[in-house]
């Protein structure tokens, strides 16, 4: 097929490693979608009605080759027994982890009756009786080590040297769980299962191989079976493992802006596999203007070069309040690159206001101070167990240690994180130092850093 093809066939094409004549644009417009029309987060997540609205305004707007039906990494933890908080404008987070205390393994998969499911599942097939035949459908399902995360809560970090044998059954029941939900939503009409587990981004290679490299094989080879195509998806920074998550097979690896596309991209050329990315939620499409929006776009193009195997899309879920002039300022450069780079050979990106930011006096702090920077602790799984380890090493050590957490999702947060070196989301830092980067520490490093820091 020709440039007169549908956006649903180049994605495809894409997906086979086949060329296409256009960027391949898939925008991540999750609770983002319930904005365009005036819905909150929730109702967004809560209503068919007003989900299926909102994502046929995306469609409108955006003009996507391919989108997600729901992001919402928490569907399956509360079918499985997880309390949510809930929020206007991000979606849910985690609020109690039921296997925290009780070293359980569930056996219940879920069933098209079970908490959500219904009205999600009636939103994919009312939206792809509408769109499907143009725009390809992506049904997300929490990944394994992430649902694991939510089911045990933090002390899953504890596991790999606690009880590995406990954290290996728990995994591959979270794999089953995958499974099941793949197929959910396969037989709802979904053209793409992505598997999100963003907290893998938070643990070695050597984890990964033992405990997710057979489960997430088994996930990607079930998707195949099934006849639709598959995505593996990890936000945070996951360069030390793409390389693993390679060798699980998927189709597709989408990544955020803590990866460095071009390092990526060598990589998952190597294994012939489609790379998806990455542009920055909060300094670009939240905070930024048209023309940052259009730049980086374009600058994604380059770095991707002419042989294909590439999806541009947002770094992770959108942030609800990104404003839509810049996601079509996107949408316009993906499509006439030519005018976009003739429109923006004076570009010059606003500098930050690095001198209003004021530091701390480190060297001369009465107790250690902890800093945890995070892209939205309340919307990121990676950020919020992070947040989580830091907040439980400061209970424990009670009026010992000062913590703060810096959320990316303000300017000043943005300039302070550049005036003090930090290059990936999550981390911690003791009395300005980064201890811990997009790697979650026991509470035993943890502590002892702090402590060593008095």
């Amino acid at each position: 097929m020709g440039c007169n093809s549908s956006g649903k066939e180049r994605l495809f094409k894409t997906l086979r490693h086949e060329p296409v004549c256009k960027a391949v644009w898939v925008p991540f417009a999750g609770v983002h979608a319930g904005k365009l029309k005036g819905f909150t987060a929730r109702e967004v997540l809560t209503d068919t009605d007003k989900l299926v609205e909102s994502l046929l305004e995306v469609q409108r707007l955006y003009d996507p080759d391919g989108m997600p039906v729901v992001f919402d990494l928490q569907i399956e933890a509360e079918i499985l027994g997880c309390s949510l908080l809930w929020s206007e404008d991000t979606p849910p987070s985690v609020a109690t982890h039921p296997l925290a205390d009780l070293k359980a393994l569930p056996t219940r998969l879920p069933n098209p009756n079970d908490g959500r499911l219904p009205l999600v599942l009636e939103a994919m097939r009312r939206v792809k009786a509408e769109i499907g035949d143009k725009t390809a459908l992506y049904g997300l399902v929490t990944g394994p080590f992430t649902l694991a995360s939510h089911l045990r809560g933090t002390d899953i970090f504890y596991d790999t040297a606690d009880d590995p044998a406990y954290l290996q059954s728990l995994v591959d029941y979270c794999v089953q769980v995958a499974n099941r939900m793949s197929e959910l939503y396969i037989q709802a009409g979904m053209d793409v299962i992505a598997i999100v587990d963003p907290v893998t981004s938070q643990i070695s290679p050597r984890v990964f191989s033992r405990y997710l490299e057979r489960g997430f094989t088994d996930i990607f080879e079930h998707i195949r079976q099934l006849g639709a195509y598959s995505a593996f998806f990890v936000c945070g920074d996951a360069s030390k493992n793409i390389e693993k998550m390679c060798q699980t097979k998927p189709d597709c690896i989408a990544v955020d802006e803590n990866v460095d596309i071009a390092f990526a991209r060598q990589i998952t050329q190597a294994h012939n596999i489609t790379l998806q990315g990455n542009i920055p939620l909060t300094t670009c499409m939240l905070l930024g203007n048209q023309q940052d929006n259009a730049k980086f776009a374009l600058d994604l193009l380059d770095q991707a070069g002419d042989e294909g195997n590439f999806i541009v899309s947002p770094g992770c879920d959108m942030p609800y309040d990104t404003p839509p002039d810049n996601v079509i300022a996107i949408l316009q450069a993906l499509r006439d690159p030519h005018t976009a780079r003739l429109i923006l050979a004076n570009y010059h990106a606003a500098d930050l206001d690095l001198d209003a930011i004021q530091l701390p006096d480190y060297a001369n702090l009465e107790i250690p101070l902890m800093e945890v920077f995070t892209l939205d602790s309340a919307s990121c799984a990676a950020c919020g167990y992070m947040l989580s380890a830091a907040q439980r090493a400061a209970d424990s050590l009670e009026d010992q240690v000062d913590m703060l957490e810096f959320k990316i999702t303000k300017p000043e947060n943005v300039a302070r994180m550049h005036k003090m070196g930090i290059k990936n989301l999550p981390c911690i830092l003791i009395n300005g130092e980064v201890k811990f980067s997009s790697l979650i520490p026991s509470q035993h490093e943890l502590i002892t850093a702090i402590k060593n820091a008095s």
